[in-house]
């Protein structure tokens, strides 16, 4: 790994430092932050100083406590919301392409139907019946995002799906099981790991917007989208109060996209090598 990275170009390592800066913060967020979570600690919009780095928020916490817990709660809830959509969407992509028939065609409707409606207005309907409580946000924003894993993993599966290791395998009496995890997965995995980054960037970004909306993650849990919102008429008596969180978001973005970027370039070149 240590000559890999030594390898890596300098945006990959800028991108690799952003991350694990975020993965820190998400960690440790309660022992680094100055004051609690929801502890109204000065007046409302109050100045950098030293006992405020970055000011108060429209309720007088201090911004950098809330930063901290922000980034703690919106990018561990974008990265398990990732991971259940691309559970779901690679086990029915990757059933599909093996299996065919009715499953294929009956998989691939539901699909069409749900990628249809325009994501967001989707999720702000469902939303607002259900409610914005956490294990809702997570299961609508999940199948919501796995029809997209579905269709990629549906594809990548039906080329590999033809191999001839893959007929061999149904020769030998191998079960459907089997070939998904031992001779689909394996050839699988570089364009999705790339996208799995893709996809976490859409997921975070998601949240933020529902945030920012009001459907996201509820106050008083502090949300870099639900701060921009909160923080949003700032903005009109010149305060930055707001510029923060939205920087944090593009911050993290930019980082994630750098190391994928990276990645895809190598995963080319190595199939250009073989």
């Amino acid at each position: 790994m240590f000559k890999l990275l030594k390898k890596s170009p300098t945006s990959a390592r800028i991108g690799l430092g952003i991350i694990l800066l975020n993965v820190f913060v998400c960690i440790f967020a309660p022992v680094i932050s100055p004051y609690g979570e929801t502890d109204v600690v000065g007046d409302v919009w109050e100045h950098w100083s030293a006992e405020y780095p970055l000011g108060t928020d429209h309720l007088g916490r201090d911004l950098l406590t809330r930063l901290f817990y922000g980034a703690r709660n919106t990018i561990a809830m974008a990265l398990l919301i990732t991971a259940l959509s691309f559970t779901l969407g690679i086990v029915t992509g990757f059933l599909a392409a093996v299996t065919g028939g009715w499953v294929d065609m009956g998989l691939s409707r539901l699909v069409d139907i749900l990628m249809a409606f325009p994501t967001l207005i989707l999720a702000l309907m469902v939303l607002s019946i259900l409610g914005c409580s956490a294990p809702v946000l997570i299961v609508v924003i999940a199948l919501l995002d796995c029809t997209r894993v579905y269709r990629l993993s549906r594809a990548i599966a039906m080329d590999i799906e033809v191999m001839d290791y893959v007929e061999v395998a149904k020769l030998r009496g191998e079960g459907l099981g089997w070939i998904m995890g031992h001779e689909v997965l394996p050839n699988a995995l570089p364009p999705l790991v790339a996208e799995f980054g893709l996809r976490f960037c859409f997921v975070f970004l998601f949240i933020s917007a529902l945030s920012f909306l009001g459907l996201g993650i509820q106050p008083p849990t502090a949300d870099w989208g639900g701060m921009v919102r909160e923080n949003a008429g700032a903005i009109t008596f010149g305060i930055l109060t707001p510029l923060f969180p939205a920087g944090a978001i593009a911050f993290l973005t930019i980082g994630v996209n750098l190391v994928v970027d990276w990645f895809l370039r190598r995963t080319s070149e190595l199939r250009e090598a073989v």
